[in-house]
């Protein structure tokens, strides 16, 4: 044994021990140190919020680990080869002032002021805090050894290591872009030229391959990425999916070299590096990028659904909406309970638009019907675009679930969603009494009653085919006092209605109040009244309206006519249908071939007056108008059954 290392054994006080335990004590603070800046590795890596207040901890703890490392290197290497103890150091009472610094379990190595707090053996051990300055080491020609605290040597304080870990973080943040490299969250150095030169090659790496199998370029661009020996961690790997004018196929093969890399201590595969992949590969709307995104993110799910989260399968149904691909955004909306992930409004809006945009309409059933049993409504303005896509493919019903829903948690929807909502429910092929009484409901909903004349006469229409006409007369009566006015159109088809329902004294009512409102009454209106009287058999009262609809009106339709000539046929009063026949040009109406048909036709059939049909088909020629084979057919069959009568009188009388 060395003679030192003897007499040091023998004599707690003797000089070698002293330099020994402060040697020893040195090793402890930068133990602490190390166990410090993995503590902190592990909390960044945890919860990434916390990044931020622990990076300068991380610069000063490398900075002062460094800085001891080197004396105690040196100390141990003095000890090793018995050095001579410097002159000064040779006093007993001045390496005792030392003795009572240094404790084994606790070191303090700073000012009072910053006390460093470390882990100890045991759960009892106390903690001491005691002020033991830098300046007991000195670079000597023969070495670092012990001075005296007295001596003026440099002094390492850890404020001014710290502040200055804390300038630097700084000035990384300002002036990263300016810098070689730069500090991460997590603590990781990001070699900017590194960054540069990945961003170039995969910028680089679509245009140098033309027309070549997508595997060969995979393996070409992996080779190319070993080649560089890159230092990887996750904010470098953020930073490449960040760049801009880099394709799809590119990020997803970086991102899947960098996720199997050999460095097993560097996550990569992380739910920021996750989203950071998605939201720049969601930019380029190509199906085979979008199917390649989608494998790589189940297959990460699949490892760890912790990865996964809510923003990036939504992203990923946006994606295949936007492609048209329905079918590939509602696998993505299944996937939900397998990664562990809450479904939100947006996850509904986005699968409902992706299905729509391919009338995949059995599955959005499922959809909104899951939808609202959670209450997971999106904002207004995508309300209105569910309830619009719904009406479009034809469900209207559940459209007016979703209103109901939105109405309850007092969510509008835009007023041009409402109204097609409005419209689908009262349409003519639906014809459901249930549902136009929904809008019926609706109206009383609207804001701006002043601008709904459209919903509203679409209401009262719908009123009026399921046959509720004192509903619409309701309705009519209520835009009378409260606005918006009433119309010729709204007034005419509670007329229609009441017509054909054969309420022909309120009919006439409704077309006075129309009257005493300013309005004159079309020449619709009189038509359909006078329908109404025809098949009533009220010939007069239709020949009154006849005469009304000419004192307001210069110029009728064939309508008019061919109505009250059908009634005077059916009655059998030929002449006078003949009559309102040749009458029709006076007042602008040319009477076309049909109407010259169906009145020869009446005068075959029922008066058998053959002659009276010569003398129309002879005028239907001079007007350049043709009568069809049959009707001709049936005069001169008329005829020849009037001749061979007269002769078979003929022959009675003669016998």
């Amino acid at each position: 044994m060395c003679p030192w290392s003897r007499a040091a054994d023998e004599n707690p006080r003797h000089p070698t021990s002293l330099v020994r335990e402060h040697a020893m004590g040195r090793s402890y603070v930068i133990m602490g140190f190390c166990v410090l800046q993995n503590c902190i590795k592990t909390i960044t890596q945890t919860n990434p919020r916390t990044t931020k207040m622990w990076r300068s901890r991380v610069v000063s703890a490398r900075r002062f680990r460094s800085t001891h490392t080197n004396a105690i290197r040196t100390f141990s290497h003095s000890i090793s080869s018995s050095p001579q103890l410097h002159s000064k150091v040779h006093n007993t009472q001045t390496l005792e002032s030392y003795r009572h610094t240094i404790d084994l379990r606790s070191i303090a190595s700073f000012p009072h002021s910053n006390y460093v707090r470390y882990l100890s053996s045991s759960s009892t051990d106390s903690i001491v805090d005691v002020d033991v300055s830098s300046d007991s080491i000195s670079n000597e020609p023969n070495g670092d050894v012990i001075v005296d605290g007295n001596e003026n040597s440099d002094k390492f304080d850890i404020t001014d290591v710290w502040n200055e870990g804390v300038d630097e973080v700084k000035e990384s943040e300002v002036f990263g872009s300016e810098t070689k490299e730069s500090v991460s969250d997590e603590g990781h150095v990001v070699d900017n030229n590194e960054l540069d030169r990945v961003i170039s090659l995969l910028k680089s790496e679509g245009d140098d391959v033309v027309d070549v199998d997508a595997d060969a370029v995979s393996r070409s661009l992996e080779s190319r990425l070993d080649d560089m020996n890159l230092n990887l961690s996750e904010e470098f790997v953020v930073r490449v999916l960040e760049a801009s004018n880099v394709s799809g196929e590119n990020l997803i093969g970086f991102f899947k070299w960098a996720a199997r890399g050999n460095n097993q201590e560097v996550v990569i595969v992380t739910t920021r590096s996750v989203d950071a992949l998605v939201r720049a590969v969601c930019n380029e709307l190509k199906k085979k990028v979008a199917y390649s995104l989608w494998d790589l993110v189940k297959e990460i799910g699949e490892k760890d659904n912790s990865v996964v989260t809510t923003e990036t399968l939504n992203a990923l149904i946006s994606l295949f909406s936007r492609l048209g691909k329905g079918m590939a955004g509602y696998e993505v909306f299944n996937k939900f309970g397998d990664f562990s992930c809450a479904m939100n409004a947006d996850s509904f809006y986005f699968t409902i638009e992706a299905l729509c945009r391919r009338s995949i309409f059995d599955r959005v059933g499922l959809v909104c019907e899951r939808m609202l049993s959670e209450e997971k409504l999106p904002e207004a303005g995508k309300v209105g675009n569910i309830i619009y896509y719904l009406c479009k493919g034809g469900m209207v019903k559940e459209a007016h679930l979703v209103y109901l829903s939105a109405k309850e948690k007092q969510t509008y929807p835009p007023q041009s969603s409402v109204n097609f909502l409005i419209s689908s429910l009262c349409d003519r092929k639906k014809n459901d009494a249930d549902w136009v009484h929904f809008a019926l409901k609706m109206l009383e909903d609207l804001e701006n009653k002043k601008y709904a004349i459209k919903q509203f006469a679409c209401v009262i229409q719908g009123l009026c085919r399921v046959n509720d006409i004192e509903g619409a007369k309701a309705l009519m009566s209520k835009m009378i006092d409260n606005g918006p006015p009433p119309g010729n159109a709204i007034f005419n088809t509670v007329i229609n209605a009441l017509s054909k329902a054969g309420d022909m004294t309120e009919a006439i009512k409704i077309m006075r109040v129309m009257e005493n409102r300013g309005l004159k009454p079309d020449v619709f209106a009189y038509s359909v009244i006078m329908s109404g009287y025809t098949k009533g058999g009220e010939m007069e009262e239709a020949a009154k309206m006849l005469k009304e609809a000419k004192k307001n009106h210069n110029k009728l339709t064939p309508v008019i006519y061919h109505t009250i000539i059908r009634g005077y046929c059916k009655l059998e009063q030929f002449e006078k249908a003949v009559k309102l026949l040749e009458e029709m040009e006076e007042y602008g109406v040319r009477p076309n071939a049909d109407e010259y048909n169906k009145l020869i036709q009446s005068l075959c059939l029922k008066a058998a007056d053959w002659v009276m049909a010569e003398k129309l088909m002879e005028e239907m020629t001079k007007k350049g108008l043709h009568l069809n084979g049959i009707t001709k057919s049936l005069i001169r069959a008329v005829k020849d059954l009037e001749e061979e009568t007269k002769g078979t009188k003929e022959v009675s009388v003669d016998a």
